[in-house]
């Protein structure tokens, strides 16, 4: 709701919770680029990206406090220092992180503007048929769940993804998918509406006996510098247990 003249806002004098200060702790981070501006890392499988309620260590937040000690951006809080985007914490692959808020806010305009591209290794259930595809379809919250993210037509937001087929197999398909927004969840409610679950999502997809997470690694991330405007392009490869996944499959 905007504002207007004559507006009268009123608070309720509930008192402010206060969080503890984050712990630095040292937890193993992949760093893959850093300068005076931003750190690239490769996010390993398990590993929550910032505290929340009920969890409040053992997050990358945490790890990053660690590493960088003072030197991340304050957009957030303390509970979210240096994050401009996120994974879910069973997606592996590249994160940008800032280290001020200069950095923080020009990258958070790309994200904005949509210049920033991000692709993701994704393993799905089911022989994918069309060499190249895409889902246009809005993403909200779910009716009964609301947690759970479904494909909303009514009131929710645009979301686009594109993929390319990469690899088929006997029941899977190695798939490189493209976003254009960053809903939550977005590929894994994507692939399931057009039929291919991604393999392991116990939330929207199957379980596998070959992988206890979802098959989902951001691999490429391409963006401009937030200082000097050059582009930056980064690749991280598939992590071993994905590729173990492809190994026990059965090309077509």
């Amino acid at each position: 709701y905007i504002l207007k003249e004559s507006d009268v806002v009123t608070y309720d004098g509930s008192p402010v919770v206060v969080c503890d200060a984050i712990v630095p702790q040292k937890i193993p981070i992949d760093v893959i680029y850093e300068d005076a501006d931003v750190l690239i890392i490769n996010k390993q499988a398990g590993l929550v990206v910032h505290p929340a309620a009920g969890n409040k260590e053992n997050t990358l937040v945490n790890a990053l406090k660690y590493y960088l000690k003072d030197n991340l951006s304050t957009y957030g809080g303390d509970s979210r220092a240096g994050i401009v985007h996120r994974l879910d914490k069973e997606t592996s692959g590249l994160m940008i992180i800032a280290k001020n808020d200069f950095a923080h806010k020009e990258i958070s305009n790309q994200f904005k503007e949509r210049t920033i591209l991000k692709s993701y290794l994704v393993i799905v259930k089911g022989t994918v048929q069309h060499d190249q595809g895409k889902c246009d379809q809005p993403i909200g919250k779910g009716r009964i769940f609301r947690k759970r993210m479904i494909v909303e037509h009514s009131d929710g937001k645009n979301a686009l993804s594109e993929f390319t087929v990469i690899e088929r197999f006997h029941e899977a398909t190695l798939l490189s998918v493209r976003i254009h927004t960053g809903r939550t969840h977005q590929i894994r409610v994507h692939m399931k509406y057009l039929g291919y679950p991604v393999l392991g999502d116990l939330v929207y997809g199957v379980s596998s006996p070959l992988i206890d997470r979802q098959c989902l690694h951001a691999h490429k991330l391409n963006f401009h510098h937030p200082r000097d405007n050059r582009q930056l392009s980064f690749e991280a490869p598939m992590p071993d247990d994905m590729t173990r996944v492809l190994n026990s499959l059965t090309a077509l």
